[in-house]
């Protein structure tokens, strides 16, 4: 047994690795889709921020007695206070805040600015198209999913492609009798990934079996013909169905 870590022993282990029958290969992303996820990442990150920004507005605000609740869309009504000049607010305070307002309103054109950038590449992939006509999946999970799988005829089963996303449950099996947890947060922390959790159940017909899953790879490597999605691509704000037990035998 080598315990210590050096290039030698690393370059040895490599090698043998690559000699095993079993070992798995991951394919290397082109430029494109390397720039595709770094929208995504930058959008994330733009996104939390704007989190940050918001939960100190609604926090400073709550002190003096101006509440609103939680998300975007509400807390516009403390911007109003803000910008307006409410009468609760001191001089002070409102200057203050009024940095915070204007960093929230800078933070948010920009990622209106990437998404527009993403809607824009979605339009041009025909594979994000195919995505994007599975009812759930909208323009964001649609090209971060195309961008970050790439070729999808590299997974046999959708439980290859399951486990790819990290949507694989904790197993505790021993002596021959499966036992299957929760699915567990191991796998690729993407987008994807926590939309396809929600994917994996539908509320009116219980859980999804792997080959609603691996329909997403399916869309990727062989588009049907007569489906189209009607409606816009805005992305989706919660769970949906994936649709009745005929829709989901089709895919």
């Amino acid at each position: 047994m080598k315990t210590n870590k050096n290039d030698v022993t690393d370059a040895e282990a490599i090698c043998e690795a690559l000699m095993r029958p079993t070992m798995r290969f991951a394919k290397a992303k082109n430029a494109e889709q390397q720039s595709v996820l770094m929208l995504h990442r930058a959008r994330e990150l733009l996104v939390r921020q704007r989190t940050m920004l918001i939960n100190a507005l609604r926090g400073h605000c709550a002190e003096f007695g101006i509440t609103a609740p939680q998300g975007m869309s509400r807390a516009r009504a403390l911007i109003s206070c803000i910008d307006e000049g409410d009468d609760r607010l001191p001089p002070l305070a409102r200057r203050a805040l009024a940095s915070l307002v204007a960093q929230i309103k800078a933070i948010q054109a920009e990622i209106a600015g990437l998404e527009k950038e993403l809607l824009a590449w979605h339009r041009s992939s025909e594979a994000s198209q195919r995505l994007g006509a599975i009812p759930g999946v909208g323009v964001i999970t649609a090209t971060a999913l195309v961008a970050t799988v790439g070729d999808a005829s590299q997974f046999r089963s959708g439980r290859q492609f399951a486990a790819f996303l990290g949507l694989v449950p904790r197993q505790s099996s021993s002596g021959g009798r499966d036992r299957l947890g929760r699915i567990s947060k191991r796998g690729r922390r993407i987008s994807p990934a926590f939309a396809g959790a929600r994917l994996t159940y539908c509320p009116a017909l219980g859980p999804v079996t792997p080959a609603a899953a691996f329909s997403l790879a399916g869309r990727i490597a062989r588009p049907p013909a007569d489906q189209c999605r009607a409606g816009g691509y805005g992305e989706q704000d919660g769970p949906h169905c994936l649709g009745d037990a005929q829709q989901i035998g089709s895919l």
